[in-house]
């Protein structure tokens, strides 16, 4: 079994691939001053570049966990955004909870399992 680790630093990486399955550590936005419905943007243009990096796609996406800040007042909101992002008939399973982030500033971070394509 060969594990693959890309963008790796003492604490983690940023993509682990094993058996055909791609694990994305939590993605948050390029810019945390940003309102939440700007910062899912800029998380899930993250998600992107990182699944064609390892060779995968939204379409391949099998599992989200997405933590907010304040779920009770941004959850609709990113939905709007997450909903125009998934492809029609490929949404994965997903969670949603509400978290205390690393950075006060922060308002949503993006956890992803995606297949690698074939």
């Amino acid at each position: 079994m060969t594990i693959t680790r890309k963008h790796t630093s003492a604490r983690a990486s940023k993509i682990v691939i094993n058996n055909g399955i791609i694990y994305l550590a939590g993605q948050v936005a390029a810019d945390p001053d940003a309102d939440v419905q700007d910062q899912t943007r800029s998380t899930l243009a993250k998600v992107d570049e990182l699944l064609a990096e390892a060779g995968s796609s939204r379409e391949h996406i099998l599992s989200a966990t997405i933590y907010l800040r304040d779920i009770a007042n941004h959850f609709a909101l990113m939905n709007e955004v997450w909903n125009a992002w998934v492809p029609e008939g490929h949404a994965p399973a997903r969670a949603c909870v509400q978290a205390h982030m690393a950075r006060a500033a922060l308002l949503v971070e993006i956890s992803i399992v995606a297949a690698v394509a074939e």
